[in-house]
């Protein structure tokens, strides 16, 4: 395996999701925590599952600029979507799924799924999750 060309650090304390605190070492996030409403939290904090989606959001889309970049496929404005969702197991505890939409303008829809398919090969989350658990991709072209 290669080296490491960078590593992020980031701390939770105090109760975790239920009203702790996550920050990274740099302290460019500092965030409270807080169970969502929807799980019967007071809500008023983010979670991990958003913190999840917005960084493979994130990710997914500069995947996709490089990518277009490589190809010489110029794009007119993008944005990826990320839906992470945690559900119970059967066997106790929880599991993750998502679903990534891609919309983008200024290419077609068959060049629109080759470029979100090439996004999802190189992307380190995609590639972090793939078998892990269920994802689904999609592109829509405005």
């Amino acid at each position: 395996m290669s080296e490491a060309i960078y590593t992020a650090v980031a701390t939770s304390t105090g109760d975790g999701r239920r009203g702790g605190r996550a920050a990274t070492d740099d302290q460019a996030l500092d965030v409270t925590l807080a169970v969502p409403q929807e799980m019967g939290g007071t809500g008023g904090g983010t979670n991990p599952e958003q913190l999840f989606a917005a960084g493979w959001a994130a990710c997914f889309h500069s995947a996709l600029k490089a990518v277009a970049a490589e190809r010489k496929t110029p794009i007119a404005d993008s944005a990826v979507v990320a839906e992470v969702q945690l559900r119970p197991r059967d066997e106790g505890g929880f599991s993750l799924a998502a679903d990534l939409h891609v919309e983008l303008s200024g290419v077609d829809q068959t060049t629109a799924d080759e470029l979100t398919e090439a996004a999802h090969a190189m992307c380190p989350y995609s590639n972090a999750t793939r078998g892990n658990i269920p994802v689904s991709v999609d592109a829509t072209v405005a």
